[in-house]
């Protein structure tokens, strides 16, 4: 079978405490929903949460979602180490496609959307980064930032697409469940294009544009 890995790397830090943590918490049971009562989308999908603050934690390891009852919360609290939660990412990767590949699947490229509202509090942070990108390994990153998060280092996350909230007319509540549906949808449309039309191959469908963001250029230097 055809497997499509998701990755969930969000934010935990203390700056997430109260409404933007409640409102991923809030939509973390519809993205459940949506995948896991679409058999289609279940079957050629997986599903893993990553949370970071002071140190990152593998809240759900790679799952297909109608195999769980509910996917964990988020508990904010913490600085913001980029550091970990990309050398656990890695990990995670690694041995995620590992497995799925002994279990005789296909595996395709993952995807990860991260989500982060501050300024990396460890300077080596990128050294991190360039060992998950450079690994053969090296997953899509889809990056959003709120809040505090500052526009240049969500364009150097990111490597397929980068979005910053900028609508001060949308509350970051808003704007996170704006980003968790964002989520949902990627999944469900990437779902149905693996093997499409006889094909072997599949299409990353991310949003163009999600309500309350503003795409951010990868080209500038």
């Amino acid at each position: 079978m055809q497997i499509l890995p998701f990755y969930l790397l969000c934010d935990e830090s203390g700056s997430m405490i109260g409404e933007p943590i409640d409102a991923i918490n809030g939509a973390l049971p519809d993205l459940h929903h949506e995948i896991s009562t679409n058999p289609t989308v279940a079957d050629k999908t997986r599903f893993c949460l990553i949370g970071f603050s002071d140190t990152a934690t593998v809240l759900q390891p790679l799952a297909d979602l109608s195999d769980i009852d509910s996917v964990p919360a988020l508990a904010a609290g913490g600085l913001t180490s980029y550091r970990d939660a990309f050398h656990i990412l890695l990990r995670c990767v690694e041995a995620d496609v590992a497995a799925l590949k002994a279990e005789g699947h296909e595996v395709y490229r993952p995807v990860v959307f991260f989500l982060s509202d501050g300024i990396p509090t460890d300077p080596d942070w990128e050294q991190a980064y360039k060992e998950l990108t450079r690994s053969r390994f090296c997953p899509k990153i889809i990056a959003f930032g709120i809040g505090e998060a500052q526009e240049p280092t969500i364009a150097r996350v990111a490597n397929f697409r980068a979005f910053m909230q900028k609508d001060s007319s949308v509350s970051p509540a808003q704007a996170l469940r704006e980003f968790a549906s964002s989520l949902t949808r990627s999944i469900v449309r990437s779902a149905g294009s693996i093997g499409a039309g006889g094909g072997q191959g599949f299409t990353l469908a991310v949003d163009d544009t999600v309500p309350g963001f503003s795409i951010v250029s990868l080209d500038k230097m």
